[in-house]
């Protein structure tokens, strides 16, 4: 049996509304055209949910307001029709330096290993120049959304040489443009 392919999403500012350290479902809000796109992916991807939520390791939040708002997350989603295989998520300050925190790939690992993913025909989407790293330090392509923190790091990206495979201000026209390139 083939190998499968799979999208690794960043969360907020990705798939939701960023509105620094969400956990509160009153906060919840869905970025335009997720949903769409989402059916769309599934059709040839397992989807993933990757995200790094220093909120826990900051005190802003506990993991169980973490779990209760993604869960919420995941239930609109499946309302939809939509299926995420897991979400992965780090619970750490960027100064603990640990293995879980994009961009390293320790998530990657997890996920090749634990789905038969072929990373080669992957792809990582997300906001932060940390989820392209992300991305090209795993070995699969990235879309850099212009959307949440995506347009006050554009220049971030340009300045350290960070290449993403796509660049989009549209969630929807992305996975377009990564459905075309999948035909090819």
């Amino acid at each position: 049996m083939g190998k499968n392919k799979a999208v690794l999403l960043d969360r907020d500012g990705t798939l939701i509304e960023d509105k620094n350290f969400a956990y509160k479902i009153e906060d919840f809000e869905l970025l335009p055209g997720v949903i769409e796109g989402l059916k769309r992916l599934q059709r040839n991807f397992l989807l993933f949910i990757v995200t790094n939520q220093s909120g826990i390791g900051r005190g802003f939040y506990s993991e169980n307001d973490f779990f209760r708002f993604n869960n919420h997350l995941i239930k609109v989603l499946e309302e939809n029709q939509i299926r995420i295989e897991d979400t992965f998520y780090c619970p750490h300050i960027k100064e603990e330096n640990c293995e879980c925190r994009k961009p390293k790939i320790k998530f990657i690992k997890d996920i090749v290993e634990g789905w038969n993913i072929d990373i080669e025909k992957s792809w990582m989407i997300g906001d932060h120049p940390s989820d392209i790293l992300f991305g090209i330090n795993g070995g699969c392509k990235s879309v850099y959304m212009v959307t949440g923190h995506g347009k006050n790091h554009l220049q971030d990206l340009e300045a350290k040489g960070i290449k993403p495979t796509l660049v989009h201000s549209n969630f929807l026209e992305a996975t377009k443009e990564i459905m075309g390139i999948e035909k090819k």
